[in-house]
């Protein structure tokens, strides 16, 4: 069972561990890559199901080379080649997330993808940034009635509620959108996650991150703003891909998954009442005391009555009521003051 709204529902963060290109060309390093994101507390792990023919075509001219960034040079076909995830692969991947207690998630990017996954009897479909004004795509995946999990890097207000739209016309309402910038890595400048709270109330949907940014302060800061879906790229070390400078090692992912997990304990609230800790530290607090002794009918003044730790007396907004009153007792120095003392 697939067990993202069950994660929301509870209030938890459903963390997507992302292997992409970073099984390095190795279905031993994509095995053991399944063995360590579950060790370090990932709920899922996800791939991507493609082939080069399924995102572009082989074509030298200008418009299929890559112009700076991390894959500077590139030409797309030979890119998409050197990182894709074989078939014959997926489904071992799939069966081996579920003996480590996993959700299994894919990206697909064309229709033959999409049938793929299906015959693999995949539980629910990413949907990639670059893929998000892909209409047909989402309107095929979502017609399997499957969850879908769109990131929206890139997108504008429009392009993002057009995806939606496209689940819609198809029967599918389990939508969830992932705030996402599409920088490799991204900058903290541009991450705008002050976008998570606002998509949550203008899309009425659950927002989540998919996160590029180095280290797990995205995925915190996202966290206390509501994320409840957070994907981060995870990597075996020593292992170089054409997504590893982007990524996280396995050390990296489990310390982010506690710090996502304790992130999401500190921004609980709103809530007003004592925790059991502040019940036992509130004799700490000031409290009215006599500082001299007191004869009975003496009246209170400042000269024998402060507002002093600890606690035991009465709280410090009746020091005024108590000025000029008389004491209805002898009272010695150093004992907490109480209505029962005091000449109303």
């Amino acid at each position: 069972m697939f067990r993202l709204y069950e994660k929301i529902k509870n209030n938890e963060v459903y963390v997507i561990a992302e292997m992409s290109a970073n099984h390095g060309g190795s279905f031993e390093n994509a095995i053991k890559l399944v063995h360590e994101a579950a060790k370090a507390g990932a709920d899922c792990l996800k791939i991507q199901t493609y082939t080069a023919d399924s995102l572009t075509i082989d074509c030298d001219n200008e418009y299929f080379k890559i112009k700076g960034g991390l894959w500077d040079g590139y030409k797309l076909y030979d890119l998409y080649q050197e990182a894709g995830t074989p078939y014959e692969w997926q489904a071992d991947i799939k069966a081996e997330c579920e003996k480590c207690g996993m959700d299994f998630l894919s990206t697909p990017f064309d229709k033959g993808g999409v049938d793929f996954l299906e015959s693999m009897g995949v539980e629910a479909y990413k949907i990639a940034s670059f893929e998000l004004v892909d209409i047909p795509l989402i309107e095929y995946t979502a017609s399997n009635g499957k969850p879908m999990i769109m990131s929206t890097g890139m997108a504008s207000v429009e392009e993002i509620q057009d995806a939606i739209d496209a689940c819609h016309r198809v029967g599918n309402d389990q939508i969830v959108l992932l705030k996402c910038c599409s920088e490799y890595p991204a900058p903290w400048a541009d991450m705008h996650l002050g976008n998570i709270p606002d998509m949550a109330k203008r899309f009425n949907l659950p927002i989540g991150l998919s996160d590029h940014s180095a280290g797990s302060l995205g995925a915190v800061v996202g966290t206390t703003l509501g994320a409840c879906v957070v994907e981060k790229h995870v990597m075996l070390e020593g292992v170089d891909s054409a997504d590893s400078k982007f990524s996280m090692s396995t050390s990296e992912f489990a310390k982010m998954v506690e710090d996502v997990r304790n992130a999401k304990l500190i921004a609980q609230g709103p809530c007003y009442e004592l925790t059991e800790g502040e019940k036992g530290s509130t004799i700490f607090r000031r409290s009215l005391f006599s500082i001299k002794d007191i004869m009975p009918g003496e009246k209170f003044s400042d000269e024998n009555v402060r507002v002093i730790r600890p606690g035991y007396g009465m709280k410090p907004k009746y020091l005024k009521d108590i000025i000029d009153k008389s004491a209805k007792c002898n009272i010695p120095k150093g004992t907490p003051l109480s209505e029962d003392m005091i000449n109303w």
